[in-house]
């Protein structure tokens, strides 16, 4: 393996955990927008199905949903569509902050355009996707270890200013 090969291997690794993310956290809220597409379409077509213009626009919204998850997160499902790896693409570099927001925001037109349980349970996977996305901008959490090494250094800096410390106090 030459030397170019391996920056580029570096460059793709440190490019895929640059949102801090690992591969199981990614298949993970891959698996939960499939989902969540899927539940998003069952339900718009059932809300669809009715005679109320509320229930029959959040019905719509849903399967928009339902569209998008499947352009954003598995885009080979669309192979039809042109634009598909064009909008995955554009996805994929979004953060995932911003996902977490686009998703919530999206489950959660439906809810306050109809409130009924088709587009309650509809939309719950899908804006469970949006919180995984969103737990994933919170960053990886610290170990233990670190987290007392912090407050020794800091209880020892405090000691320091008082000019005091633990044994003198007693």
């Amino acid at each position: 393996m030459s030397s170019e090969d391996q920056s580029a291997a570096g460059s793709k690794a440190a490019d895929a955990d640059a949102d801090g993310m690992s591969w199981w956290y990614r298949w993970m809220c891959k698996i939960a927008g499939v989902l969540g597409g899927l539940s998003c379409a069952i339900t718009g077509i059932w809300s669809c199905v009715s005679i109320n213009p509320f229930s029959i626009a959040a019905g719509a919204w849903m399967i928009l949903n339902a569209c998008v998850l499947f352009l954003c997160e598995v885009p080979f499902c669309c192979q039809f569509i042109e634009f598909a790896n064009a909008v995955a693409a554009r996805a994929d570099k979004l953060k995932p902050w911003q996902k977490a927001f686009f998703y919530c925001g999206m489950a959660l037109f439906p809810v306050f355009l109809r409130l009924s349980l088709t587009t309650l349970l509809g939309n719950a996977i899908a804006f469970a996707t949006g919180v995984l996305y969103g737990l994933a901008s919170l960053g990886k959490k610290g170990d233990g270890v670190s987290y007392a090494r912090l407050q020794h250094q800091k209880q020892g800096d405090e000691e320091k200013l008082t000019g005091t410390t633990s044994w003198e106090a007693q």
